[in-house]
């Protein structure tokens, strides 16, 4: 089986929304609302994989990069001859600003998400139980040593 492995950012304004990105999945024919991130090119680390994301999704350049949290494996197919994705989801701590990325056809909306709000959407989430996962987060902010959790597809 053959994963691209990819970064994530679970980027936090000072009221705790956080930042999402409306996607079409490819993989199930709908759209679904998932976090700013995406592939690690050859020879990038995770933060200089996640801060060239950030940039060209949301046009975010400079913040302050917390610890990975969260992991996960999603299988489906993708360009490239991938079989699916191996994820690392970081916390990012940043002011409001809005969204201004590269455009990106497949992205067709991006918003910020109070706790809230996700807690009483009927809306599709990649992980699909980050409005739990997120409560979670910040109810109990994990510990920097701790190694990520993994939250399932």
């Amino acid at each position: 089986m053959k994963l691209r492995h990819a970064v994530r950012a679970l980027v936090f304004d000072p009221a705790d929304r956080i930042l999402l990105e409306l996607r079409e999945a490819l993989d199930e024919g709908d759209a679904i609302w998932a976090t700013p991130g995406g592939g690690i090119e050859a020879g990038e680390s995770h933060e200089e994989a996640l801060r060239r994301e950030l940039v060209e999704e949301v046009g975010l350049d400079t913040f302050e990069l917390g610890s990975a949290v969260w992991r996960r494996e999603h299988l489906f197919a993708m360009l490239g001859g991938f079989d699916g994705q191996r994820e690392h989801f970081y916390v990012v701590r940043v002011p409001v600003f809005e969204p201004a990325g590269t455009p990106d056809p497949d992205v067709t909306k991006r918003r910020w998400w109070a706790l809230a709000e996700l807690a009483s959407s009927t809306e599709r989430f990649a992980p699909r139980r980050l409005p739990e996962l997120v409560a979670a987060l910040l109810r109990d902010p994990p510990d920097p040593e701790e190694k990520p959790v993994d939250v399932g597809v």
